[in-house]
């Protein structure tokens, strides 16, 4: 059974065809990089296979679920216990502490887990700083609490966009190390977008061209 699965997938915007029969498909626990330039549509291809776009044509599959046919109200609800999200800006909350930050999957559908959250910020390093809020966090700090965040619900997928392209160096490599690490550990299948050829070191790449997925060595 695949984890995440695309067959066909075509998206275009006016006067451009970004996907033309893209297929793709990541196995339980498999990590795997999408490389490409600003531009080149990574960042809409996480969106397509995140359920936020909506595909053109195509078909797309989170384990057995097929998405095409859900509703808004599904799709989300679906999306929630299935698919974890780390982008570039980490998109925490102002008001919410580090911890409730990481609760927040878990507050959305009622059912919060404090000591799990606990556990992830311990993992990522972050369990001394659980009551802060995020302006006290540096750039880093904030990643580390997305990345918590998205992994929370127990994901089958991770698709992760540009998730250090806000970090220096050093933070960035312990970031992308951190994300790898939990998700294999929770047994979820990773899609990393990125520009950063180094970031993916070791990991098997697809690269953008003309529309496709192309293998790189």
């Amino acid at each position: 059974m695949w984890a995440l699965r695309a067959e066909g997938l075509t998206f275009h915007y006016p006067g451009l065809d970004l996907f033309r029969d893209l297929d793709l498909a990541l196995e339980p626990g498999e990590v795997r990089a999408v490389l490409g330039p600003s531009g080149s549509g990574k960042t809409t291809l996480v969106h397509l296979l995140a359920g936020i776009l909506p595909l053109h044509d195509g078909r797309l599959w989170w384990g057995e679920v097929e998405v095409g046919g859900l509703d808004e109200e599904a799709l989300a609800r679906l999306r929630r216990g299935r698919v974890g999200l780390v982008f570039q800006h980490h998109y925490l909350l102002d008001e919410l502490t580090a911890l409730e930050n990481v609760l927040v999957p878990g507050l959305i559908t009622g059912n919060p887990d404090r000591g799990r959250a606990l556990e992830l910020l311990e993992r990522v390093g972050l369990a001394a700083h659980a009551h802060q809020h995020p302006e006290t966090l540096s750039g880093g700090e904030r990643q580390r609490v997305a990345v918590a965040r998205a992994l929370y619900p127990r994901p089958r997928v991770v698709l992760a966009d540009e998730p250090t392209g806000a970090l220096d160096r050093a933070n960035a490599q312990k970031v992308a190390r951190l994300l790898l690490e939990l998700a294999r550990e929770n047994g979820a299948a990773v899609l990393l977008a990125t520009h950063d050829e180094a970031l993916a070191d070791g990991v098997p790449a697809w690269r953008i061209e003309d529309g496709r997925l192309i293998e790189t060595d």
